[in-house]
């Protein structure tokens, strides 16, 4: 990146996480811990890797706690809070004085490592309005799937992973699926595609505003990214996200917390209390197992 260049980036922290219930009790989803580490780290760990100028979080349920946490960041960074849910389009729309130049948007309660600036490339040789980072599953029926073409209004073709953004289908069946593609919730945007996001109302990237821009016939484009990705949105991911972890540790950009990672991959702070037997689970700072045989879970501190 250009050293002149300011670049914005924004996280889209917003989520309440009641299917995270009670982990979710007395915190936003951004702040849910994975690997005793609020999930939005991973995405603001991104941008900084990427050299942003700025990250400004957008929030709502107990905006308070990313408040502070946000400010510990040595980081060029700040929180807007929402007075009421105004959609993840909408929040991002809130800051129209400042969006003049392309930016950034991130998902907040994604377990991610993405390569900006290798989106950022791709998205400036395309002239794309919007690039999305995308992720292949094996199961798109959960998610918004994406279908991919060589050129713009182009046909779709199964057999790329990166192109021109020719069709969108959120939560697909099996029979409707045309892609394994599904956004990743990382966008790059220019400034003008915001104009189409109506001022004061609830308004959605996915479901509105990309189906918006490309009726238009405005290119978008979207490429597949490597690593890791994980939604952590329902409590499996959460576990699978863990242990996934846990199993790269020697590979992680980050320290791990203090602890011990039993030979089946659990993971035991060194300030939890436990006495029983744990297997396939992540123990968390300030929990207690007394006794208990714990199986597949993941305990914090409420």
């Amino acid at each position: 990146m250009a050293g002149s260049e300011h670049l914005l980036g924004i996280i889209m922290a917003g989520g309440r996480g009641t299917r995270l219930m009670p982990l979710t009790k007395n915190r936003p989803k951004p702040m849910v811990p994975v690997l005793g580490r609020p999930v939005i780290d991973y995405v603001k760990d991104a941008m900084v890797a990427a050299g942003l100028s700025e990250i400004i979080v957008t929030t709502g349920y107990q905006g308070e706690q990313l408040v502070s946490h946000v400010n510990s960041w040595d980081t060029n960074s700040r929180v807007n809070q929402e007075d009421t849910p105004m959609g993840t389009a909408g929040s991002v729309k809130l800051l129209s004085e400042e969006l003049t130049e392309t930016f950034v948007v991130g998902s907040g309660d994604s377990v991610a490592s993405f390569d900006i600036e290798d989106l950022l490339s791709f998205h400036r040789k395309s002239g794309a309005k919007v690039t999305m980072a995308l992720w292949e599953v094996e199961d798109p029926t959960e998610f918004g799937i994406v279908g991919l073409s060589s050129t713009h209004k182009g046909e779709v073709d199964s057999s790329l992973d990166e192109g021109y953004i020719s069709k969108f289908k959120e939560k697909p069946t099996q029979e409707e699926a045309f892609s394994n593609l599904i956004n990743a919730g990382l966008y790059i945007i220019e400034p003008e595609v915001m104009e189409l996001v109506p001022q004061g109302q609830k308004y959605d990237f996915s479901k509105q505003l990309f189906p918006d821009v490309l009726a238009r016939g405005w290119p978008m484009y979207a490429k597949t990214v490597n690593g890791i990705w994980f939604d952590v949105g329902h409590p499996f991911e959460l576990h699978k996200a863990q242990m996934a972890l846990i199993e790269r540790r020697d590979e992680l950009p980050f320290p791990m917390p203090d602890g011990e990672v039993l030979p089946d991959g659990s993971f035991i702070s060194d300030s939890a209390s436990v006495s029983g037997h744990i297997s396939r689970s992540v123990i968390l700072a300030g929990s207690s197992v007394n006794g208990a045989a714990v199986n597949s879970v993941v305990m914090a501190k409420l």
